[in-house]
């Protein structure tokens, strides 16, 4: 990966957040603890697992460390804005240590938890992949609780097939 890729890197992996946040935003303050199961994430526990992850998962294995995500707990944040400020928080320190890993950095290998031995950008990758995930998770809660939520790219699926109709 060159230098210049790691700016087109960290400009995807920013729109990739802000598609995650409007969907978080939408959750009522009211439903932050609910799961469709017991013993299964909260919407909440999805936000900060999101935020947490990232951070103390990819964050600390990108540099060389091992991890020291402990999971996503109240305990980490508790109320939908802090929530989101958590969330945002970690995200933000994640993208700091990826800025400072540099080319060098990218191309050099890390070692995942389960001891697997990765390219770092190849792993960052799957960071990606991981946040999109839980985010369709938590569109999948909204959506069983009846909570609207905006469009991941624009239009919904029916508008675009209401348009497609007219050609």
């Amino acid at each position: 990966m060159q230098a210049q890729d790691l700016d087109v890197f960290l400009d995807y992996l920013d729109k990739v957040q802000q598609r995650t946040m409007r969907v978080v935003v939408c959750i009522p303050p009211d439903k932050l603890d609910w799961s469709y199961r017991e013993g299964k994430f909260t919407l909440g526990d999805l936000v900060r697992h999101l935020g947490a992850i990232e951070r103390y998962m990819f964050g600390e294995t990108i540099q060389g460390k091992p991890s020291r995500y402990r999971g996503c707990g109240k305990e980490l944040a508790d109320g939908l804005d802090e929530v989101i400020r958590f969330q945002e928080t970690m995200h933000r320190e994640t993208v700091e240590i990826i800025r400072q890993l540099g080319e060098d950095g990218l191309n050099r290998k890390c070692t995942t938890p389960d001891g697997a031995s990765i390219t770092v950008w190849k792993w960052l990758r799957l960071m990606v992949e991981h946040e999109i995930h839980h985010r369709g998770q938590i569109y999948l809660y909204l959506g069983m609780l009846n909570v609207p939520t905006p469009p991941l790219y624009g239009l919904t699926s029916e508008q675009l097939s209401e348009r497609g109709a007219k050609i």
